[in-house]
């Protein structure tokens, strides 16, 4: 089969390997769709802890496929069903796993991340992803495309279970990428009331506004003065830094409104992660704090269900498709940001 390897910094290749195999508590997806996350970008840039020439790594955490083989003590599941697959795996004994966060385990693994993903024409899915629900059954209204992006779309969900959005409630989106809009677009469902975007490139704000029409967009470059001006001085309830920008994070205290939230769900590059905030603003306001990170294979449940109801639509969210044979023409794209989602197609 032919799979996107990674085998260290900036060295990532389309090589021909054997199909796994498969133990008799395990599956075999035939991939169909998988598509490309900033993470997979940043190992290709920077390389990843663990990865080099003799232990090179198939990427790719955000897939779909149809179920080709199952091992013989399977019986939850059958060939030829269409699933997607819930990337994160823990140890299933911690505290974390316990309560169902298992992309909080200290002994974390994830398909893509520190074990072979997406990005190759079949993936082996073990023991621990079935017993923990990572396997997710598509209905037949739902595409392989959107299957390939319920990860991403369950991450942002992870990141409001945190922060709360209440009806009504003014909610400033910062970054206006994928992530972006898929904030927009669960915001709204939750409730929001005025949702505010705000990103420097300003025609990927019409990119999103195109996929979300009620985004009310602001200037990012007096996000201060535009916030306050649209709130009559009183600030957001909420506010959501979708960008890994260090002075996003610090200028948002200032945007807030009184009992405000602010979620930082985009990670800082280490050692550019300490930020300046105004204490008396966080105290005298009674603001919230939090970050979150990945998700559940509950919340990919959860984003699967209102795709099958037809509550979420992701279909806008892909910007273009490529074969994997031109995996690194679709890793150009990806980094020029022009679009939101990139796919790798396999089969529809």
């Amino acid at each position: 089969m032919l799979a996107a390897k990674l085998y260290g910094e900036k060295d990532v290749r389309i090589v021909e390997c054997g199909v796994p195999q498969i133990g008799p508590d395990e599956i075999l997806v035939r991939t169909s769709a998988a598509a490309i996350c900033g993470s997979d970008l940043r190992m290709i840039e920077n390389g990843y802890q663990g990865v080099d020439e003799a232990h090179p790594l198939i990427l790719g955490h955000e897939m779909c496929g149809v179920i080709a083989e199952t091992g013989k003590n399977v019986t939850e599941y059958s060939v030829g069903e269409r699933v997607a697959v819930a990337p994160n795996i823990g140890c299933g004994h911690c505290r974390n796993c316990l309560e169902g966060d298992y992309h909080l385990c200290e002994e974390y693994q994830a398909l893509g991340i520190n074990m072979d993903g997406g990005f190759a024409q079949y993936i082996r899915i073990p023991q621990k992803a079935l017993q923990q629900g990572n396997v997710i059954r598509i209905d037949e209204n739902v595409s392989a495309q959107e299957a390939a992006v319920f990860e991403p779309a369950a991450c942002v969900l992870n990141g409001q279970e945190r922060i709360g959005i209440r009806p009504g409630e003014d909610v400033l989106i910062i970054g206006a990428g994928p992530i972006g809009v898929l904030h927009a677009l669960l915001a709204r469902l939750q409730g929001a009331g005025r949702i505010f975007l705000s990103d420097l490139a300003k025609e990927r704000v019409k990119k999103c506004m195109e996929l979300a029409p009620d985004i009310i967009p602001l200037d990012a470059e007096n996000l201060e003065k535009a916030v306050m001006e649209k709130t009559k001085g009183a600030g957001v309830d909420v506010c959501i830094t979708a960008c890994a920008a260090k002075a996003v994070q610090e200028t948002s205290f200032a945007l807030m409104n009184m009992k405000g939230r602010i979620l930082f769900f985009g990670g800082l590059p280490k050692g550019k992660d300490l930020i300046q905030m105004h204490s008396n603003l966080l105290h005298y306001k009674e603001l919230k704090v939090c970050g979150s990170t990945r998700c559940n294979a509950q919340q990919c449940r959860k984003i699967a269900s209102l795709v099958r109801e037809g509550k979420l639509d992701l279909k806008g969210l892909i910007s273009r498709k490529y074969e994997l044979k031109d995996f690194e023409e679709a890793v150009r794209y990806a980094q020029s940001g022009q679009g939101l989602k990139t796919v790798i197609l396999f089969e529809e």
